[in-house]
């Protein structure tokens, strides 16, 4: 309640400084005005400063406040090792390009207000920084080297383009070589470096695990829960009661299973097939988590800061203390557990006929794995079959309503990249011994077809309700990545339709289903992949582009995703007839943030998820210098050629290192040529290769072209 008054001011002082009539004042004054009484102008000074901050106001050089300037725009600056930087400004497509001699003091990851630039050539929009309203950067880490009177620390993150200078009396018992983080004291000015102070070492470079934990840090990922939010964690983990019961629809004698890795210990959600006359009765049932994790508690103000579980290469940073996530809310074997629950009637045609969502108690009757459904409905395997004799026509089932669902889905032009995951396996010390693709299989389609109309459905449900809730959108691609993918393909002698602006789904689909079974299947899939948005959430329904469906949210997976958990809120309250004028209000006030700040966090994963791979690729590779890879082209810069190899490792091909001649990069095309030979290289052209280096620091890999012998492909 604090924080929604706290809204409602900053809203009122918005109204107040945007009106006609008003006239810039300065704190005291607006106090008065306002008659705000003495003991709360402390809690004015706060909304005024993060007003600031937001650049939703202005304070003119003698204090006075004022709506922002016109001709300034509010965003993140993202630095740059070479020193200049770009803005990102929410709700617009391209960032601005900041120069080297405009950033004006500006750090990575601050929120700045900038100037476009007038008269400016180029591809982007110039832009200069004329105000830093919140430093985002407070906290970096990186490697300390040690002088005689002083230290400082290299970055980890490469977008910084200065070391942090160490005092001597602050670093910390820092030696050469240790991985620290430094907690910056003096953001540096014109020529004068940062400087900072040594807050914690976290190991030596070398050191086992030592490498993500460094990227845990940079991403301020948190790692442990606080005492409070555990002991809150186990209080609330006690066995389903008959309390618990009271109300719910009591589905414990339908038939259901789980299914999952092997190893997954958070099992969210369960699976019930039945027919109904020739229709399909299928029930998708989600752990009840909001009925341990209350709105405002420590639990959920820390499910919502940390948005998302993150799946690293050695380990998980959860988005719940795992009392809760691998005990009461995980729909464990032979136990009572609630749920909520999405069961919809399916004719032969994947049409939801039918469907109602309801609060349950329930009881799993078996855990199965991906590996076990795969080896009964695709290899037939007779020990497997006998072990799990009753269950195996329901899984037949499963499979025969995936396929109706999935085909569908095809129909309309929804996309499934169905290319190998990449599991890197480590060993007790955390170097890789294998990069291995993680495939998709019979099981693991079937859990995810039953996964995407449940999300549909519920989606569906509330928007024509017209109640506050959170969806899952994606936009259409940028119509320059198309192009770029339609060169791409071109090479390999495939082609997509584009609109004058736009591309369907379906086009994509098509191209997928022509590379089906090519060896160029994994690389076109990717780069498909990367020509498309982000997808986010939004409190505004406006489609998913990729699954070609207009109505799409998260419903599934509220053990490790607060957009999942947030919107089961809302749903059991609607369902409880709760959801009056007062609450609507509450989550139209909320939503947007927590929309917005889960889209963040997804991100955040995202990235570090990336970096550890890049990583363990890096150091993977050490052992293969000097060795000859068949790789394809999968990027062209002015700098290189990046070629990606079958086991997923991309690495560069310096354009210095080019032989026979001066290459240059011709952008239009999208290729290297050689400017007195005309030698060409193009995207999606394969490519004989030699590992030269590798870098854990900078996680790349160097090639050389290896044109010693025939390629085998």
């Amino acid at each position: 309640m604090e924080r929604e008054r706290f809204e409602k001011r900053k809203n009122l002082i918005c109204e107040l400084v945007q009106d006609e009539r008003y006239v810039p004042m300065k704190e005291k004054e607006l106090a008065v005005f306002m008659q705000v009484e003495k003991e709360d102008r402390g809690e004015l000074r706060k909304v005024l400063e993060e007003l600031l901050k937001e650049g939703k106001i202005s304070r003119t050089a003698n204090g006075k406040y004022r709506k922002p300037d016109a001709d300034l725009l509010t965003g993140t600056f993202i630095s740059n090792a070479r020193g200049f930087g770009f803005v990102e400004v929410q709700g617009q497509e391209k960032d601005l390009y900041i120069p080297e001699t405009k950033v004006n003091g500006a750090f990575h990851n601050d929120t700045v207000q900038a100037r476009l630039l007038q008269g400016q050539g180029g591809r982007r929009q110039e832009a200069e920084i004329v105000r830093i309203l919140q430093r985002g950067t407070t906290r970096i880490v990186g490697t300390f080297q040690k002088s005689k009177n002083y230290g400082f620390v290299v970055p980890d993150n490469m977008k910084l383009s200065s070391d942090i200078f160490v005092p001597a009396e602050r670093s910390g018992g820092a030696v050469d070589g240790h991985k620290v983080v430094v907690e910056l004291t003096d953001y540096g000015e014109g020529r004068k470096k940062p400087e900072g102070k040594v807050v914690e070492i976290l190991g030596h470079v070398n050191d086992p695990g030592v490498d993500i934990l460094s990227i845990v840090r940079n991403y301020d990922l948190p790692m442990e829960f606080e005492e409070k939010v555990l002991k809150q964690a186990r209080r609330v983990a006690g066995e389903v009661s008959e309390a618990d019961r009271q109300g719910r629809e009591d589905l414990r004698d339908v038939r259901m299973v789980t299914i999952d890795g092997e190893d997954a210990k958070d099992l969210d959600d369960a699976v019930s097939v039945s027919k109904k006359g020739e229709n399909y009765l299928l029930g998708v049932h989600i752990a009840d988590v909001t009925n341990y994790v209350q709105e405002n508690s420590a639990l959920d103000r820390e499910a919502l800061k940390r948005g998302t579980s993150v799946y690293l290469t050695d380990r998980v940073i959860p988005m719940l203390p795992h009392v809760l996530s691998n005990g009461i809310c995980s729909l464990n074997e032979g136990v009572d557990r609630l749920a909520l629950s999405c069961i919809m009637e399916i004719n032969p045609k994947g049409e939801v006929v039918d469907y109602r969502i309801a609060e349950s108690v329930i009881r799993v009757e078996r855990r199965m794995s991906y590996t076990s459904v795969k080896k009964i409905l695709e290899d037939g395997d007779e020990e497997e079959c006998g072990k799990y004799e009753t269950l195996v026509p329901m899984f037949r089932l499963m499979e025969e309503l995936a396929r109706i669902l999935r085909a569908k889905r095809k129909k309309r032009g929804s996309i499934d990249f169905d290319f190998p995951e990449t599991k890197i396996l480590l060993d007790k010390e955390g170097h890789p011994l294998e990069i291995r693709p993680y495939e998709r299989n019979t099981a693991t389609k079937i859990i995810e077809d039953f996964m995407l109309l449940a999300n549909e459905t519920v989606a569906q449900h509330f928007y024509w309700l017209e109640f506050p809730f959170v969806y899952r959108v994606h936009g259409n691609p940028d119509p320059e990545k198309i192009q770029q993918l339609g060169v791409f393909i071109g090479n390999f002698g495939y082609g997509i339709k584009t609109g004058q602006e736009e591309i369907h789904p379906k086009e994509i689909q098509k191209l997928l289903g022509k590379i089906e079974g090519t060896p160029e299947e994994a690389l076109i899939s990717r780069l498909a992949l990367r020509s498309m948005k982000q997808a986010r959430y939004s409190v505004d329904c406006t489609g998913h582009f990729g699954l070609a469906c207009q109505y799409y949210c998260h419903f599934t997976s509220p053990i490790r995703r607060y957009p999942d958990l947030q919107i089961h809120r809302i749903i059991k309250e609607q369902l409880r007839g709760r959801l009056k004028e007062e609450r609507i209000r509450h989550y139209e006030e909320i939503l947007p943030q927590v929309a917005d700040h889960s889209s963040k966090m997804e991100r955040r994963a995202d990235e570090a998820e990336r970096e550890t791979d890049k990583l363990k690729k890096a150091e993977y590779m050490e052992k293969h210098i000097g060795e000859r890879f068949e790789g394809v082209v999968s990027g062209i810069t002015g700098w290189g050629i990046y070629v990606e190899l079958p086991n997923t490792v991309e690495g560069l091909i310096h354009v210095s290192s080019l032989r026979g001649d001066y290459f240059y990069y011709d952008e239009a095309n999208y290729e290297m040529v050689g400017r007195d030979t005309g030698r060409k290289y193009k995207l999606g052209q394969r490519l004989a290769v030699v590992v030269v280096s590798t870098d854990r620091f900078t996680r790349t890999v160097d090639f050389a072209e290896d044109d010693t012998g025939d390629m085998e492909f």
